[in-house]
């Protein structure tokens, strides 16, 4: 917990240190997206820097911004058009400003048991482990001297993963292993973005709007409001399924249209940010002036320095934050009634997806309640 005497703002190595723990996500799917759809790296990375920035000055602590899951793992199939992804991002974008302006999310996020929210904390936790696992399976000697210098450096409380990153680009350098390459479709870098088209309006609802929105809501709503009231107690008063619902919906419909790849708050994100040490709202404005920064870059000299990490140790960084996200004490002290149900949405956001999850867990939450009540009338 943090102390309540953390100021709103802190801009020292400890919260800069803390702000980079999210990389491990917001790298990978972001410069993954940038190069097959064919986003121009300058917009993207500026719009993760403005709301970035944005984010810090309102919500006053380290809440993150990260690329919409579901929409970069379709891109990173491939088929989809800049087109659709803008689409996508304001079709979600003007979903969640309706969710939240109504005040009908706060209203959803009171009947989600808290079991169902530990079982999807605990699926998603296992989901971005497997996603660090493959990031790091190319690289096995570089990821395990990056997991090494973390957990060392967080053992002795000090700069986790500034010591991971800067060893990782060090050992890259090296050993020849640079980092993903951003800008590599035939037409990425274009601004202003390409126009939709017809069948850019199916994508973008059915392959990329409908499957994110249960992450979002899940995800980036309410179990951020869940790790935010863990990490830092009564100064995350602010952090409300409604005001996430409107901070994250302001942004894709105000960037999206620009070429920005669709973005939301997460819970994993705030668990890294978290775990390496960010306490303040100074740690995501110095990772958005960083990443607007970058941005402003020649291209000759934003490529090479994006490819500086290997994935590997952005994976082992990633590893440390689902661990974090998916091992709380929420989950530890839950009661033996109580596990069956988090095993099974657990199982079913990983199997399905989220909203299977929430669905498959809230059906076993009432079995659960219904067999305790028929034993209370048997005692009786």
């Amino acid at each position: 917990m943090t102390d309540r005497t953390d100021p709103a703002f802190r801009f020292d190595l400890r919260d800069f240190n803390g702000a980079l723990g999210d990389i491990g996500t917001l790298l990978p799917l972001t410069l993954g997206a940038i190069a097959l759809v064919g986003l121009s790296a300058q917009t993207v990375l500026m719009g993760f820097g403005l709301v970035y920035i944005a984010s810090g000055l309102i919500y006053r602590l380290p809440v993150p911004v990260q690329p919409m899951k579901a929409i970069a793992a379709v891109a990173l199939v491939g088929g989809v058009t800049p087109g659709a992804m803008a689409m996508a991002g304001v079709a979600i974008g003007l979903i969640l400003v309706v969710l939240g302006s109504s005040g009908v999310i706060d209203r959803i996020a009171r009947l989600v048991p808290q079991s169902v929210m530990s079982g999807l904390q605990l699926g998603l936790g296992v989901a971005l482990g497997w996603l660090a696992l493959t990031l790091m399976a190319g690289q096995p000697l570089i990821a395990a001297v990056s997991l090494a210098v973390a957990a060392a450096a967080l053992r002795r409380g000090t700069h986790a993963a500034l010591a991971a990153l800067l060893c990782g680009a060090a050992l890259g350098w090296i050993a020849g292993h640079p980092g993903l390459a951003p800008e590599a479709a035939p037409h990425a870098g274009t601004w202003p973005p390409a126009l939709p088209v017809a069948d850019d309006l199916r994508v973008a609802l059915f392959d990329l709007a409908l499957p994110q929105l249960a992450l979002t809501v899940t995800n980036a709503v309410f179990l951020t409001v869940l790790v935010a009231g863990d990490s830092f107690g009564a100064r995350a008063a602010t952090v409300t399924p409604r005001r996430l619902c409107l901070t994250s919906g302001a942004a894709n419909l105000l960037l999206a249209p620009l070429g920005a790849l669709p973005m939301c708050h997460g819970a994993g994100g705030l668990a890294a940010h978290h775990r390496f040490g960010a306490r303040t709202g100074g740690a995501p404005i110095m990772l958005g002036a960083v990443l607007m920064a970058l941005a402003f870059l020649p291209h000759e000299i934003r490529g090479p320095a994006l490819q500086a990490i290997p994935a590997a140790t952005l994976g082992a960084l990633l590893l440390i934050a689902a661990i974090e996200l998916g091992a709380s004490r929420r989950l530890i002290d839950a009661r033996p009634s109580c596990r069956p149900v988090i095993a099974v949405t657990a199982a079913m956001t990983l199997i399905a997806n989220p909203l299977i999850g929430l669905v498959a867990g809230t059906m076993a939450e009432i079995a659960r309640k219904l067999i305790l009540s028929q034993r209370r009338a048997k005692q009786e």
